[in-house]
C-alpha cells in the first residue's frame, strides 16, 4: 500500500502550478488530488499526492515547499482512494492538537537565599 503525503497550501498559491509541477517530475494526473474550497475570496487548499517511497514522498515534497506549503503530513499506509478530504482534515486536526507548540521565551530565575544583612540599607 503507498502512502498519501498531504500540504495545506497558502491562499496566494496557484494549484494549477502545482498540478503542472507534479506532473512535470512523473506524477500521474491519477496520483494526486487537490481539494479546493470555494466559500473564501483568496481560497486556500489542500493537496494529497499518493507516493511509494521516499524519493516519491521527498520530490513531493520539494513541488510542495516551491509552490507555498504551509505544512505536510505524511500518511503511512494510506490509499488515494481512502484520502477523501474529511477524513485527511480530521487527521491533520488531530496532529495539530498533539503537537506542543513553542512557547515564548522566558528567563526562569535560580533560588536564592533572600537578602543578607550586607545588602539591607536603611
Amino acid at each position: 500500500m503507498s502512502n498519501i503525503l498531504a500540504g495545506l497550501f497558502e491562499h496566494h498559491s496557484d494549484y494549477k502550478k502545482l498540478e503542472a509541477d507534479l506532473e512535470n517530475i512523473g506524477f500521474g494526473n491519477s496520483d494526486y488530488i487537490v481539494y479546493l474550497d470555494d466559500n473564501h475570496m483568496n481560497p486556500q487548499y489542500l493537496a494529497s499526492v499518493s507516493v511509494k517511497n521516499n524519493e516519491q514522498a521527498d520530490s513531493a515534497k520539494n513541488i510542495f515547499l516551491q509552490n507555498s506549503v504551509l505544512k505536510t503530513y505524511l500518511f503511512e499506509n494510506m490509499s488515494l482512494e481512502q484520502a477523501h478530504y474529511q477524513k485527511l482534515k480530521s487527521y491533520i486536526d488531530a496532529r495539530s492538537k498533539a503537537e506542543i507548540h513553542n512557547s515564548p521565551d522566558m528567563k526562569i530565575k535560580g533560588s536564592s537565599n533572600g537578602m543578607d544583612s550586607a545588602e539591607v540599607k536603611f
